[in-house]
């Protein structure tokens, strides 16, 4: 069964909905139970990075999702926030985060560009066609390991907009807002036709 976290600061009932309109049976995740069964879990993310590892830890449900990502290998997606928090350190709000992959977040430089950066955007995969999607973020990923990036879009410099390691992948944007080429990722990713 795919499992979507639902938690305060996220996105969960627009990620069903797109889930749901690909054809796929979803549950929602409010409790480290919930996790139990996950074929698939996504991570929604709205708000501050703060805000969502504030969220997981009320939900006391990290070392859970640490069990059934990193060790179980279950299909991982974080989704805007859902993918910084991966990562190590998020300047916003000086905020520690997962660190299930190397390195940290940034903030887009104001003085160079619109901040955040609403609307969409080209992403350039490593192993699939480059296509548009849409993104809501003043801040952005700088993985440690190069091989991390999976995708990269071009806002005041090039930046990293989609990251994967084996099971672990993340979208800076927003899949389930991005029409018919976010439904595509989606669907591949929950069919299994993104190979961990």
């Amino acid at each position: 069964m795919i499992k979507i976290i639902d938690y305060k600061a996220g996105n969960a009932p627009s990620v069903m909905h797109a889930v749901t309109h690909l054809g796929l049976a979803a549950q929602f995740v409010r409790c480290a139970q919930d996790l139990a069964g996950a074929s698939h879990i996504i991570l929604p993310g709205v708000g501050s990075a703060r805000a969502t590892m504030d969220s997981l830890r009320e939900m006391n449900i990290i070392a859970a999702l640490e069990q059934a990502v990193l060790r179980d290998n279950t299909p991982f997606l974080g989704i805007c926030v859902g993918m910084q928090i991966l990562f190590d350190h998020s300047e916003e709000e000086d905020t520690p985060c997962l660190g299930w992959l190397p390195g940290r977040v940034v903030k887009f430089n104001a003085a160079q560009v619109r901040v955040p950066q609403m609307g969409w955007n080209n992403v350039r995969f490593t192993d699939r066609s480059s296509d548009y999607f849409y993104f809501v973020n003043s801040f952005y990923a700088k993985p440690q390991c190069q091989t991390d990036t999976w995708g990269t879009a071009q806002y005041q410099d090039e930046f990293t907009a989609a990251v994967r390691r084996d099971n672990v992948f993340g979208a800076q944007f927003h899949a389930e807002k991005s029409g018919e080429a976010g439904l595509a990722l989606l669907g591949d990713f929950l069919k299994g036709e993104l190979p961990c």
